[in-house]
């Protein structure tokens, strides 16, 4: 169920008409949409956000009365206070007990505005939470050989996340590829470009997002990372053109088998509801924070505009100079045993096209220019995800 829940813990020794009509009023002011469920606590932890209102004082026994009931559906406690009829010395000695018995909560206090921006995020992040719980993800032929760092422990994401991980052969893919041979198969780029070798590629490409589309429905899968590279020495063409499709259509498609951008992407589409841009840094400046990053593929939804040319390290295939708009963007990484995680803000400067490098190209420029030094100290993996947007603080939240 969505949205944001409240429930009320109320002292019988306070006058139940007058805390009825501050209560209104105080929640009036949050400007904010929810269900108010009183003293019904059965359905509590069922909900993207569940809110304990404490609204008066002498609550507390009745909190700790309540929670070896409530402990079956969650951990962590939200206690609203208005700050009127002592309810916020009551919610600071019911955070109290809950971090004396090693519970986590916190106390959403303040004025209407930060209460409401609160409320939002949390409700936000709650929502993406119980969006992620029970996706279903691929790894169609396994990790590419360099990717030395970039695995994941499929227990913990299943645990953590409550997401499922399959592996899936690369014979699958060939084996539908190879059923498409005769069919007769029109690319929706075609009109995109006027080189005759992209255009005859671009059939390959096709085939390719249709044979992976047939695995992705057999599967059942929400998402997928695909050791791409096989795909030259099998088939003399790349993924680059359907990941940016099923990316653009919902479904998180990653390159090169990297189970933890797979993830990333995962987490940041949830979170924000948009694609995200998976590319490695190829140039850091860590005296302005100014970094590259490219890649032969973007999600079709993330640009104003593109052009297409031959994936950059083979001269094969599709690749995808895409052009992003210029704006605040936010670059994220999850490591694969869910114990670390990279969030930083900056701006997308300009999209280029220099030859010697994969084909989409971004200059970003880190708000806090310390954060480059992240990429030479501590990266989890070379691969980070850029997210259109400033969303670290959603970010952080889910990671709380």
């Amino acid at each position: 169920m969505k949205g944001i829940y409240i429930y009320t813990l109320t002292s019988s020794l306070h006058n139940a008409q007058v805390i009825d009509e501050t209560s209104k009023t105080f929640l009036s002011s949050l400007n904010c949409d929810y269900t108010l469920k009183l003293d019904s606590f059965e359905d509590y932890g069922t909900h993207d956000l569940d809110v304990i209102f404490v609204r008066t004082g002498g609550t507390e026994g009745i909190f700790k009365s309540l929670l070896p009931e409530l402990l079956h559906s969650t951990r962590k406690f939200y206690l609203l206070t208005s700050g009127h009829n002592n309810s916020l010395a009551a919610s600071m000695e019911i955070l109290s007990f809950l971090n004396n018995n090693s519970l986590s909560g916190e106390i959403i206090h303040g004025d209407a505005a930060y209460i409401h921006d609160r409320l939002t995020t949390l409700v936000q992040v709650g929502r993406a939470q119980r969006t992620v719980a029970g996706k279903k993800l691929g790894v169609i032929g396994a990790p590419s050989d360099w990717l030395i760092s970039s695995q994941a422990d499929y227990a913990e994401v299943k645990s953590k996340l409550g997401v499922e991980i399959i592996d899936i052969p690369m014979s699958e893919v060939i084996d539908e590829y190879n059923a498409l041979e005769k069919m007769d198969i029109n690319s929706p780029l075609a009109h995109h470009t006027q080189d005759a070798v992209i255009s005859k590629n671009l059939i390959g490409a096709e085939r390719i997002y249709i044979a992976l589309k047939a695995i992705v429905k057999r599967h059942g899968l929400n998402g997928f990372t695909i050791r791409c590279f096989d795909l030259l020495t099998a088939v003399k063409n790349t993924g680059c053109v359907a990941l940016a499709r099923f990316n653009s259509e919902g479904v998180v498609a990653t390159c090169e088998g990297d189970v933890p951008a797979m993830l990333s992407m995962l987490v940041a589409h949830a979170l924000t509801g948009l694609s995200g841009f998976q590319c490695n840094a190829s140039t850091i400046n860590p005296d302005t924070g100014q970094m590259l990053m490219a890649h032969c593929t973007i999600p079709f939804d993330m640009v104003d505009s593109f052009k297409l040319d031959t994936h950059f390290e083979s001269g094969l295939g599709v690749g995808i100079v895409g052009f992003s708009p210029a704006g605040p963007i936010t670059v994220f990484k999850i490591s694969g045993d869910l114990t670390r995680y990279f969030a930083a803000e900056g701006t997308l400067v300009k999209c280029q096209n220099e030859p010697g490098l994969c084909r989409t190209q971004q200059l970003i420029a880190l708000d806090n220019r310390h954060d480059s030094k992240y990429f030479l100290t501590r990266p989890i993996g070379n691969h980070h995800i850029v997210i259109p947007g400033h969303c670290k603080n959603l970010i952080d939240e889910w990671f709380k």
